[in-house]
């Protein structure tokens, strides 16, 4: 229902933050309460999801979209609640722990409060390889500029190969400069073929 809100950053605890919108107080579970503590009576733009159940309406807030875009996925596990999902989001390894579900590393993923073995395999089960559109998108942003990297990249993507596959080649990608969208293509299939 709700995208994100936008107002004045007003109380911080350990479990929420408080944000005043035109007068009204929206309290927000966070997965880090004090990194927005630097942001104190600020005005904030804070990306949410609401839940609603039977004996509650809750809000969460979080940085970004992506993080939002990681709480959602992992909140759509069998076993995986609001808590749990802000828990792991809490961590702020994103990177580790999409590598982890895409490697299936069990040990990683059983770390975090309230995964168990089981709810680790089914983390893996369920989202391995879900990744890959964000994953894609933040090897984009590392390409600087390179907009030809950046097509070719998109084109792998497409064929079917997972941004962790597009990951180990992209220093190689980026440091042969001034190729046309079609070369660096080649050059990366050729990679992936040894």
């Amino acid at each position: 229902m709700y995208e994100y809100l936008n107002g004045k950053l007003v109380k911080i605890t350990p479990n929420y933050i408080v944000l005043d919108l035109s007068g009204m107080g929206f309290l927000l579970n966070v997965a880090n309460p004090y990194t927005w503590s630097s942001k104190m009576n600020e005005q904030v733009l804070i990306y949410v999801h609401q839940v609603v159940r039977e004996d509650a309406h809750t809000l969460y807030g979080f940085v970004d979209d992506s993080e939002k875009g990681l709480f959602l996925k992992l909140i759509s596990v069998s076993g995986i609640g609001p808590k749990s999902a802000l828990a792991i989001i809490a961590a702020d390894d994103n990177e580790g722990l999409v590598n982890a579900i895409d490697s299936s590393d069990i040990k990683y993923l059983t770390q975090f409060p309230g995964v168990g073995k089981k709810t680790a395999m089914q983390i893996a089960l369920d989202l391995a390889g879900k990744f890959d559109l964000e994953t894609a998108s933040q090897l984009k942003g590392k390409a600087s500029g390179n907009s030809q990297l950046e097509e070719a990249i998109e084109a792998l993507q497409a064929l079917g190969y997972k941004a962790s596959e597009l990951k180990k080649i992209e220093k190689t990608l980026e440091s042969d400069k001034g190729k046309t969208t079609e070369a660096y293509i080649k050059l990366a299939l050729k990679m992936m073929m040894k």
